[in-house]
């Protein structure tokens, strides 16, 4: 069987846009208070993003991020199978997570989370190896991802490209990092735990020494 590639991968972890009105291109609801709770949820992860983005870019340091994927459609087996051990992260259509893409530089790192799998977690590093471009898949008629109103000369959503740098000793599950997400905690601002939809998040250098600090710990003792 060859390898999976992104191309197949699902979103499942985001938020689905908002329908559009055929008159007014406005955002329809269907129920207000779900629509605007929606809404303050994703301004409320905008600036959280923002924020801990500009925080943990230092001169001459890398940033640091998670990035997730079902691992029964591309997990971080796949990745290291791939050609160069190198694959786009295409199919994001969260414009939060694509904001915290467009952030990205070469060089930077990335948590490999797996999502809707039992249990979800951590399970390795990968690096950004090229910075925000064009999805092609959002050109692509009659596939998943493809966006109608998205045209070449003005693009709508971006990938990166990321490579396998290594799988973690043990897999860090979703339910231990939220131990350490209680409040006073050392995850207790992690975007993981504050806003677990999220797709492509930021994570700060101290969350990250941190977690990175629990692979070695027995799940027991972390």
């Amino acid at each position: 069987m060859a390898p999976k590639t992104r191309r197949a991968a699902t979103v499942a972890a985001e938020p689905a846009p908002p329908k559009r009105s055929r008159k007014s291109g406005k955002a329809v609801a269907s129920d207000g208070g779900a629509s605007a709770a929606t809404a303050l949820a994703a301004a409320k992860a905008d600036k959280i993003a923002s924020r801990e983005q500009q925080q943990q870019q230092q001169p001459g340091q890398p940033s640091y991020y998670l990035m997730k994927s079902e691992p029964d459609v591309f997990g971080i087996d796949d990745l290291q199978q791939r050609p160069g051990q190198t694959e786009p992260w295409d199919g994001v259509r969260s414009h939060q997570a694509k904001k915290v893409m467009q952030g990205m530089r070469v060089g930077d790192k990335a948590f490999f989370y797996h999502s809707n799998a039992k249990p979800p977690g951590i399970v390795g590093v990968i690096e950004v190896v090229r910075e925000a471009y064009p999805d092609h898949t959002q050109f692509e008629k009659g596939g998943k991802y493809y966006d109608a109103s998205s045209k070449p000369d003005s693009p709508k959503w971006f990938m990166v490209d990321v490579k396998f740098e290594r799988q973690l000793a043990r897999q860090i599950p979703l339910e231990e990092l939220k131990r350490h997400g209680a409040e006073g905690g050392p995850l207790a601002a992690m975007a993981l735990i504050k806003y677990g939809r999220l797709s492509v998040q930021p994570v700060t250098a101290a969350e990250w020494e941190f977690v990175l600090g629990l692979e070695a710990k027995a799940p027991d003792d972390a």
